[in-house]
This record gives structure tokens, sequence and C-alpha cells, in this order.
């Protein structure tokens, strides 16, 4: 017999005929008892005295005493086994269930185990959240003259606005030089600088680039906004260190800063992430204020990279489409068709 016959399988309720039970000591008792009743019904048949068969009744009396009780004691042993069969599918199904209820309480207990992991992760990314928010606050508050570096003999980053000519000056009140005008113009290291923010709590000239950034009013609205976008995608998990961004030619972030746009630019997105790319395009998509903050940044950056490029060297634009502000202008823009 084949080796897929040696352990029979379940069908329905019954097993089929061929995987039938073997003849086990009911069928044997069975098979004594039909004997001994065959050998006494032939020891009958001898001993009767003859002329007493009683005709046509009387055979059909006879065969009755001799096949009815053989066919009670086997529809007996039919039963018996049948009854045998359904305790083994019972007890098969049984154990099936048995370990389908293990499997389960054996995923809950996992779960139950990886939730509060899963909790303390998010409670430690909303904290650092909250740390950087606070950090970048008191950089508008604070200002150490130990670190300030003069930078009004370095090239001013963003091109000043046009001044109006004398004839259209309005009457001014005599209250002194602005304190806009007394300001040394950011320089375009610091403004990279900037837009970058600290590497860490020691970054020292991190720090001094990102509080002189945040007193041009400019700046501080590239700075903001960047800086709610990054705090928004690190609620995702996404972060821009993690993402490596395909380097484009200085001349195609010019043709962007002169407003081009569509494929003419698409190596601008450097962006390859799937996973970034598709997690920030479904949270823009189902959360208003993620999506609204991400506009708000893309405009901010297109204004204030239209300024800075008129100053920069091709050097200076390839350092800053390595900062974070800068990836995160290819995330969201790859997100937002800005390159398709």
């Amino acid at each position: 017999m084949p080796e897929d016959h040696d352990k029979p399988e379940p069908l329905g309720l019954f097993l089929r005929s061929e995987e039938a039970p073997p003849f086990g000591p009911t069928e044997m008792v069975a098979a004594l008892l039909a004997l001994v009743w065959v050998v006494a019904v032939i020891a009958y048949a001898l001993m009767a005295p003859e002329g007493t068969s009683g005709g046509l009744l009387g055979l059909v009396l006879t065969l009755l005493a001799v096949f009815l009780p053989l066919a009670l004691i086997w529809a007996a042993v039919t039963t018996l086994r049948s009854v045998r069969v359904l305790r083994a599918e019972a007890a098969r199904l049984q154990a099936t269930v048995d370990a389908m209820r293990n499997a389960y309480l054996l995923s809950q207990q996992t779960q139950a185990a990886i939730k509060p992991a899963v909790e303390q992760r998010l409670q430690e990314v909303a904290q650092v959240a909250r740390e950087t928010a606070g950090v970048l606050a008191s950089f508008q508050t604070r200002r150490d003259p130990g670190l300030t570096v003069p930078s009004a003999d370095r090239k001013a980053a963003l091109v000043p606005p046009p001044r109006p000519a004398a004839q259209e000056e309005q009457p001014t009140l005599a209250l002194g030089t602005p304190a806009e005008d007394l300001r040394a113009p950011l320089s375009i290291s610091d403004f990279i600088r900037a837009l970058n923010f600290p590497e860490n709590p020691d970054d020292r000239e991190g720090f001094r680039a990102l509080r002189q950034a945040l007193e041009d009013r400019t700046t501080a609205k590239l700075i903001r906004a960047a800086q709610d976008v990054l705090t928004l995608l690190s609620q995702e998990g996404i972060y821009m260190d993690d993402l490596i961004p395909e380097r484009a030619r200085p001349e195609l972030w010019r043709k962007f800063a002169q407003g081009e746009r569509g494929r003419a630019i698409a190596a601008l997105g450097g962006i390859r992430d799937r996973s970034s790319l598709a997690l920030t395009g479904a949270r823009m998509r189902e959360d208003p204020v993620f999506r609204d903050a991400g506009h708000h940044f893309l405009r901010t950056f297109d204004k204030t990279f239209q300024e800075f490029e008129a100053n920069a060297s091709d050097s200076d634009l390839a350092e800053l489409a390595d900062t974070r502000t800068a990836r995160a202008f290819m995330l969201f823009g790859r997100v937002t068709g800005t390159f398709d």
C-alpha cells in the first residue's frame, strides 16, 4: 500500500472505506458468535426429526432463524465501528481547535508585548520634537556676544530688496536708524549652515548661524517653515539624515530659481526612498494641517531661493542642496508633483 494511505485523512465526519479501522476485538467476537450460531443451526437441522419442515412457512421461519441473528450481530458491529470512527474524528477536531486557540493566545500576547514598546517610541519622538521646538524658540530671545562673528566682510546670502526712490519715500520720524539697517547682512556660509540646523547640542557654530538667520526676516520665515515640516515628518519616522539624495547640477538649480518647472528640472527631486515618499504622500492626502504646512514650506523655499541664487556660486548651490532643508524640499517637491 502506498505511503500516502498510512495515515487516514478525515473526509467530513467519516473515513473512506479503504481507510477504515483494521479488524479488531469487536469483529473477532462478532465472527465467533456468528460461527457458534451457524453451528447451532446446523446441529439442530441434523438432529430434527424428518417431516417437521412445515412446508413453505416452515422454510421461511428457518431462514429467518438462521440469518436474522447474523444480520443483527453484524449491524451491531457496524454501529460500533462508526462510533469508533466518530470518536477519532472528534479527537482530531478537538486537537485542531486547541492548536488554533493556542496560536491565537500567543499572537495576542505578542501584540500586547509589542504595544508598550511602540507607545514608548512615539512618546520619545514627541518629547524630542517638543525639546527641539523649545531650543529653537530660545534662539530668538538669547544672544551670546561671545559667539557672534561679524559677517559684514563676507558676501550676503540674500539680495536686499530695492530701496524706493528719494521722491517716493515717505517722510520718516527722527527716531534714528532702523535696527535692520544697522545689522550686517547674513553671509552665504551662515545661511547654508542655518538651513542645515545644528548637528548636536555642542554645535556652537550651527547655533550661532541659526541665531543670526532668525534675525533676518526672510530667512526666519524659511527656517520656521522648515522646522514645522521636519517636526511633522519625524512623527512618521522620516528623518533627513537617513535620506541620501542624488546630486543635481547647479545649472538645474538656477533654472528652478528662474521659474523653470516640470520635467526639465526633474533631477532636482533626488529623493528616491519609496517608503518616505509613500508615507509623506499619504499624510499629505489625509492630514490638512500637514498638507498646509508642506505647501507653505514649498512656497517659502521657492521665494527665498530665488534671492539666494542671485548671489550664490555653483559650489554654494551644491552645498545648499545637501542641507536638511533642501532634502525636505526635494521630498515635498516629489510628492506634490513639482518635478513632473
